[in-house]
Order: C-alpha cells, then sequence, then structure tokens
C-alpha cells in the first residue's frame, strides 16, 4: 500500500483511507483462507524517509496487528524502500518506534525493516541491527538486469554476519521495469537465495 502516490493512505482523503484498509482485510482474508503468508506492506516511494508519516504508520500498524493479532500468516513490512538518503540511522529509529506498537499485539509476528537506497544497503542495517525485537528482518530489493555481483556480495556478507533477509521485491529486467531481460543474473539471484533459504 503507497502511502503518498496514487491517493496513497497518507495522502488521500478519509475514504480513501477506509477503502484501502478493507482492501487489505480483504486480501489477508483471502489469503489466510487459502493456508498463505500475505505482507501488509506500508510502501513509501517519494517520501523516502518513513518518519514523514511516522505517526500514521503507527496508527496504522497498531490497528492492523491488533485485526490480526491471532493470525500466524501475516508479516508486517514496515517501510518498504527507504530512499532519497535517508540513513540507516533514521529508519532503525522509525522502525524501533512502529515495532513497539506491533508488539503490544502480537509478541510474534515476523516485522521486516527496509534498508537504505530502495533496500539495498542490508550491510548498513548488519552493522547496527534492532536488538530490542525479536523476529525482525531486513528487506533487500533487486532487479536482475541493473544489481548483480555487487549487491549479490554485499547481500551474501550480511547473512554471514548473521542479518536475516527477506527479498521482498525483485524482477529479472532492470530497476525501471522496462525491459532489458537479463536470465542468466536472474539465476545467480535464485540460486543464492536458495542457498542461503
Amino acid at each position: 500500500m503507497y502511502t503518498s502516490e496514487y491517493n496513497g493512505y497518507c495522502t488521500g482523503n478519509a475514504e480513501n483511507q477506509k477503502a484501502l484498509k478493507k482492501l487489505i482485510k480483504q486480501g489477508v482474508k483471502y489469503a489466510t483462507d487459502h493456508d498463505i503468508y500475505v505482507i501488509i506492506d506500508w510502501h513509501i516511494l517519494s517520501d523516502g524517509n518513513p518518519n514523514t508519516y511516522k505517526a500514521e504508520s503507527k496508527k496504522f500498524f497498531q490497528e492492523m496487528s491488533k485485526a490480526f493479532a491471532k493470525n500466524t500468516n501475516v508479516i508486517y513490512e514496515i517501510c518498504n524502500e527507504p530512499n532519497g538518503g535517508t540513513s540507516w540511522k533514521d529508519i532503525k529509529s522509525y522502525a524501533e518506534s512502529v515495532i513497539s506498537v506491533i508488539r503490544k499485539n502480537d509478541k510474534d509476528a515476523v516485522v521486516i525493516v527496509g534498508t537504505p537506497n530502495w533496500s539495498q544497503y542490508v550491510n548498513e542495517a548488519a552493522k547496527n541491527p534492532i536488538t530490542k525485537y525479536k523476529n525482525v528482518m531486513y528487506a533487500l530489493h533487486f532487479y536482475a538486469a541493473t544489481h548483480q555481483d555487487d549487491l549479490r556480495k554485499t547481500m551474501q556478507d550480511a547473512i554471514d554476519g548473521g542479518l536475516p533477509i527477506f527479498v521482498t521485491e525483485f524482477g529479472i529486467c532492470d530497476a525501471s521495469g522496462n525491459g532489458a531481460i537479463n536470465k542468466d543474473q536472474a539465476n545467480k539471484w535464485i540460486k543464492a537465495l536458495d542457498k542461503n533459504n
């Protein structure tokens, strides 16, 4: 769910917020009915820094984690794709604040935290991970025609250092999504993901 774009949750009106929450709740029901996991994704993009709408995020995740506290299939991605030079320090501060709200309702749900530069700098999170809470993972995104050996090495180094990583978005094309399919690099990525479970 976008926070800012396309009449996003934080920039649309109250009616729009209500419709988006209904859509999310339907999505969770559909996933639950089919025995699959579902990610509730607070997708920042043009806002870049998750602290821009931190108050709205805390209120949203308080409501969602209360509604789905008994679900074992709901995963919370609390800041998908921080960008625009947002630092890990800013992201970590935001994440600890939002996770505290979720943990009041759900002690065990997996929470995924985005990393700087559109969820690519997992190395920065690896140097200073969140230690206050358990069941926290860190997002990595790749597009195979753009992100290759260097980003795979960054990922592997972070994993080897003990950081739990969840690839929540990827493609086999370039980062723009406009083509340049690279099956060879895509296969290298899938092999690396399989190797690391």
